[in-house]
Formats: structure tokens, C-alpha cells, sequence
């Protein structure tokens, strides 16, 4: 068994592999050095100082301790009809099943000027390179992108005693896109009360300086001075070394409603590179970026795998999980079940007031299809409440 991809979804495939009777070799092969780790939080407490790489690592269940590591060892291409895959230097490997899991990196922003002072947040060296610069004294900072990652990495600079820091968004309000407007500038209110300033409803056109950074051009013309700039414009799939497969490679790998990949039975994707129709909602096949998605699509995946070399019988229940995410932002949290994307056009507060500590309901056809809480650790825990409700609901259709 190969699994491409040495990330968190790599090592619980690697688990799940053996919890689902597999007892053949596993490879897990990975670009990065190290042995799989915690992402979400780099843009938080490693950032700030408060993690070192030790808290962060991930111990493999006893089961795998006799998986195969090739770290450091990009995977090249594949010829999945001839099981093989092939690694940055020529090495080719069979398999008899192969489980992909090569996750994202970081999009970048292309526009004239320098890129030195410009940083992404994706990984460990990616993180202490930032800090390094955040610890500056007179640092002056601009986040592009106002999603989760930017609002992380705005408040943990604010935390770190950073007095100049603006994000910048082509949207009207930061994470509007996920929560809506209601939701959207109650946190922009939050950020702001704590030191961030925002210039929203505008692009980037370019980048002042020479041999580094020194400033941000807006659409507008308006220049941010800056010398240390984050871009979090999105992701892009690790897909290029699927290409020639005959696979859908748009957006990450498109898997059937049993993670397989391309109607190869002996090949499923696993974590945020996975498109799947999850069949809990409306069956539309979308990447999930969520903690959690890494270990629940690894459940499902291997249990197909195996059962299909094996020569058993396949459970053909489709993959219906649950989306949980959480993201702390200053002394505040964010906390969500469900699929609140799919109710934005009818949001409704459940508990609290948009002024302070808040629990908003998102709803189709009076349905509830998901909740976020904002503020304290105590509403946050509140949402719970309503998981098992969007556990028991009856799909979704659209």
C-alpha cells in the first residue's frame, strides 16, 4: 500500500489502513522533513511562541508503527493503471492500492514587485520564518485575505504587540463569505476593538520596494506601507502529479460518494484534496478544509480500499460527515457544526446578541443546516448542543 501525502490525513490513512485488517507493507511517502504534525496551530501558537515543534507532532498508534516513512521525497507522477507511482528522482513504486493524500499548499499572489518580506502560512518553516519577522520592532503589517488563516495571523500579530496591522479583502467583510454578513461584522467589530483596521472591498495591484517589500498597492492606488506582508488568498491542490490520469483535477480530486478516485476501485483520496459529494446535504462534491476531515475521510477510505483487495464485500454506505470547525481569534472564539454555507440566506440568532457573545442558526427551507457561535469559550461550547440535531436530520436536498 502507498499512501502519497505525509500530512496528518496520511498518517490516519496509514491507521485506519491497519484498524480496517490490512496487514501487508504501508509507505507513506512526503515532501516535508518531518514526521506528520498539527497544522492549525501555526498561525496561532506557534506563531506567537507558545508551541514548540515537540507540542505539535503527532504519535502513530502502536498499529502503525511498522509503516514506512519516506520523508523529504516528493511523489512525481503516477500510472494508475499500471499501480505505479513515481517520486521526485525517478524511483518508481507498485502498489496495490494507493491512497491519495498530498493535501494543498498555499496560492500565491501574482502581481509586480519584490517578494522578499512576503510570506504563507503552510507549514512549520513557514511559520518561525513569519514570526521571525512579526517580532521586529516597528513591524508594519499587511494580511491579504480575510478568511481564517489572515484573521489568525492578524490577531496573533496584534498579540505579539504589533501596532500596525491591516487586512486587506476584495469582500465587504472579513470571513463573509462562510458566515455571512450578520456573523461577518460582528467579527470585524471584534478585530477592530482589538487593533486591527481593515480595507475591505478592494484588491491588491502590486507591491512597492525593491530588494524587499515596503509597501501594498491597492486596487485603488492607495499604498499600505508594509514590510512584512501574508498572503491568504486561498489554496491550490497538490494534484500535478495526477495529471495523464484521465482523472477530474479542477479542484483537488473528485471521488465518488465512497471516496474512490477516478473509478479506480484500488485508489481513494483522503483530507482537504479530496472533492466528494457528501451525501448528509446536497450531494454537490466540494473540498473540506476542516481539522476533522483528515480523520473521517481516512475511516471511510480505508475501510473501501481494504474490503475491495481483500475481495469482500463493500460497504456502499455513501460518506456523510458532519463538518466541525473551530478558529481562535484573540481571546475569542469561533466555533461551528454543520454546513452553514448552505442557510445563508436565512440566519437567525439562537442564543446571545451580536454586540458581545453570539450563537447563530443557519437555515434552508426552515431547515437548520448549521450554527456558529462567536465569543467566549462558554457559547462556543454551547453550539455543541445542536450537533446531535444535525446528526439525526434527513439529507439535505438541494
Amino acid at each position: 500500500m502507498v499512501v502519497a501525502g505525509a500530512s496528518m490525513g496520511g498518517l490516519r490513512a496509514a491507521e485506519q489502513l491497519r484498524a480496517a485488517g490490512w496487514t501487508g507493507t504501508i509507505t507513506v511517502i512526503g515532501d516535508e522533513p518531518h514526521m506528520p504534525y498539527n497544522r492549525p496551530p501555526l498561525s496561532k501558537e506557534v506563531l506567537a511562541g507558545k508551541a514548540p515543534f515537540e507540542s505539535l507532532a503527532f504519535t502513530p498508534r502502536a498499529s502503525a508503527a511498522d509503516v514506512g516513512w519516506r520523508l523529504g521525497t516528493p511523489v512525481a507522477a503516477a500510472r494508475l493503471a499500471e499501480r505505479v507511482v513515481v517520486l521526485d528522482g525517478g524511483e518508481e513504486l507498485p502498489f496495490d492500492g494507493l491512497v491519495v493524500a498530498t493535501g494543498m499548499r498555499p496560492r500565491r499572489l501574482r502581481r509586480a514587485g519584490p517578494s522578499a518580506g512576503r510570506h504563507t502560512v503552510r507549514t512549520l518553516g513557514d511559520a518561525e520564518a513569519l514570526r521571525a519577522e512579526l517580532t521586529r520592532p516597528g513591524a508594519r503589517v499587511v494580511v491579504i485575505g480575510a478568511g481564517f488563516i489572515g484573521c489568525e495571523v492578524a490577531a496573533t500579530a496584534v498579540g505579539l504587540g504589533v501596532d500596525d496591522v491591516t487586512v486587506v479583502d476584495p469582500l465587504p467583510l472579513p470571513m463573509v463569505g462562510p458566515l455571512g454578513e450578520l456573523l461577518a461584522g460582528a467579527l470585524r467589530r471584534r478585530h477592530e476593538e482589538r487593533g486591527v483596521r481593515f480595507a475591505l472591498g478592494t484588491g491588491v495591484a502590486g507591491f512597492e520596494g525593491e530588494d524587499r517589500v515596503t509597501g501594498v498597492v491597492l486596487g485603488d492606488g492607495t499604498v499600505l506601507p508594509a514590510d512584512v506582508v501574508v498572503e491568504s488568498v486561498g489554496s491550490v491542490a497538490n494534484t500535478e502529479w495526477l495529471d495523464g490520469n484521465g482523472l477530474d483535477l479542477s479542484d483537488g480530486v473528485l471521488t465518488d460518494a465512497l471516496l474512490r478516485v477516478g473509478g479506480w476501485p484500488y485508489v481513494v483520496a483522503v483530507g482537504d484534496v479530496a472533492r466528494f459529494p457528501n451525501a448528509r446535504y446536497d450531494g454537490v462534491p466540494r473540498r473540506v478544509e476542516h481539522w476533522s476531515i483528515p480523520t473521517d475521510t481516512a475511516k471511510h477510505a480505508a475501510r473501501v480500499l481494504v474490503a475491495h483487495l481483500g475481495g469482500d464485500p463493500v460497504d456502499l454506505t455513501p460518506f456523510a460527515p458532519l463538518p466541525t470547525f473551530w478558529s481562535d481569534q484573540h481571546d475569542f472564539r469561533l466555533q461551528s457544526f454543520g454546513a452553514p454555507v448552505l442557510g445563508l440566506d436565512d440566519v437567525r440568532v439562537l442564543d446571545g446578541d451580536p454586540e458581545g457573545d453570539v450563537l447563530v442558526g443557519y437555515h434552508r427551507d426552515d431547515r437548520l443546516t448549521g450554527v456558529v457561535a462567536l465569543g467566549g469559550r462558554a457559547v462556543a461550547s454551547g453550539a455543541a448542543r445542536y450537533r446531535a440535531q444535525l446528526l439525526k436530520q434527513p439529507a439535505l436536498i438541494a
